[in-house]
């Protein structure tokens, strides 16, 4: 029996795929390394290269290496892209995922374990966000993500697929063993990107906004360490296997940190300030965007461990310094 893990040479797949390797569990990959890198899967995991679209393929990886549950990392993430290019979002979001889904009922999987996000809730009103909040998505990545949402709980309803939905607040830091972290190329994550400054790959950061009405005038975001969301992840893949019902929970740990806060903690990690720019708002952002994650920590015993701002900074960075003195390859073992 073994777990497949499609997106596990990405960023938040490849956290995954060490977790369960490191209790003793057989897993699979799944990657079309786009945006994935091989060396982030150890040697001794299997890394099949192709697409989740690809049925055929799907079909065959769950047969040989007796896939029993799924935990599905692999997609598109970059707002503004899925904006430019909406059917290739849901080409590569949505479409992808009902060939997965629709090979895990036909396979008998006993578990799924999907990647959502906070996109699909939209702006919401400035208050920690309930599970049970409107979903409505302000673009396609946030719309090709609760389509899927949509797919597994049809599916769950008529043909039976036990899952849990994950909407991930914003995910931050690295393995703090130096194992794995974000080396998703232009990434746009507040962090990464301080993280860069600080490492002299950016001359600087921009500061949109500074006049929400927040504490300090910029944008407040509830950012959740990359190791605890795994630690959900595990939770919810016993919460499955246990016999469960299935879930949507929201990931994150209930409280902000605003764009300010986040510079000057990179600042002290680095032992230097970051230099900093203001500008006009950007549209589309909010105030305030901020999980309430009652619900978690009661449906899965869940308990973050990871929970300060300052730590996720550091494991940030220590991961920014190793990335700079190592090289990527892509899906042809080419140099990026």
């Amino acid at each position: 029996m073994a777990v497949l893990v499609t997106g596990g040479a990405g960023y938040i797949g490849s956290h995954m795929v060490l977790a369960l390797r490191d209790r003793g569990e057989a897993v699979v990959v799944l990657d079309n390394l786009a945006t994935g890198r091989r060396e982030a899967v150890p040697e001794d995991v299997p890394l099949v290269v192709g697409s989740v679209a690809d049925r055929g393929l799907v079909d065959a990886v769950i047969a040989r290496h007796g896939v029993r549950e799924i935990a599905h990392f692999a997609g598109s993430i970059v707002v503004p892209d899925s904006v430019a290019d909406p059917l290739a979002y849901y080409a590569n979001n949505t479409l992808a995922s009902h060939a997965l889904i629709s090979a895990a009922v036909a396979s008998g999987i006993g578990g799924f374990i999907f990647s959502s996000t906070a996109a699909v809730y939209g702006a919401g009103e400035g208050k920690p966000i309930r599970e049970d909040a409107p979903t409505r998505p302000e673009s396609p990545y946030g719309w090709s993500k609760l389509m899927t949402e949509v797919m597994l709980r049809d599916a769950d309803a008529a043909y039976g697929l036990p899952h849990v939905c994950l909407r991930y607040f914003n995910v931050a830091g690295a393995d703090p063993a130096g194992r794995a972290g974000q080396a998703t190329p232009r990434a746009t994550h507040l962090i990464k990107v301080a993280c860069e400054a600080a490492t002299g790959q950016r001359e600087g950061i921009a500061i949109f906004g500074t006049d929400y009405p927040t504490p300090d005038g910029t944008c407040l975001r509830d950012y959740i360490h990359v190791s605890d969301l795994i630690a959900a992840h595990l939770a919810a893949l016993d919460h499955l296997r246990a016999g469960g019902a299935s879930l949507t929970l929201n990931c994150g740990y209930g409280r902000g940190h605003s764009v300010r806060e986040v510079v000057e903690a990179v600042g002290r990690a680095a032992g230097r300030p970051i230099a900093v720019t203001e500008g006009p708002r950007r549209p589309g952002d909010v105030a305030v965007v901020v999980a309430d994650a009652e619900r978690i920590r009661e449906e899965l015993g869940w308990r973050p461990a990871h929970d300060d701002l300052d730590r996720i900074v550091h494991d940030a960075l220590a991961w920014e310094r190793r990335m700079q003195a190592t090289t990527f390859t892509d899906a042809k073992g080419l140099p990026r």
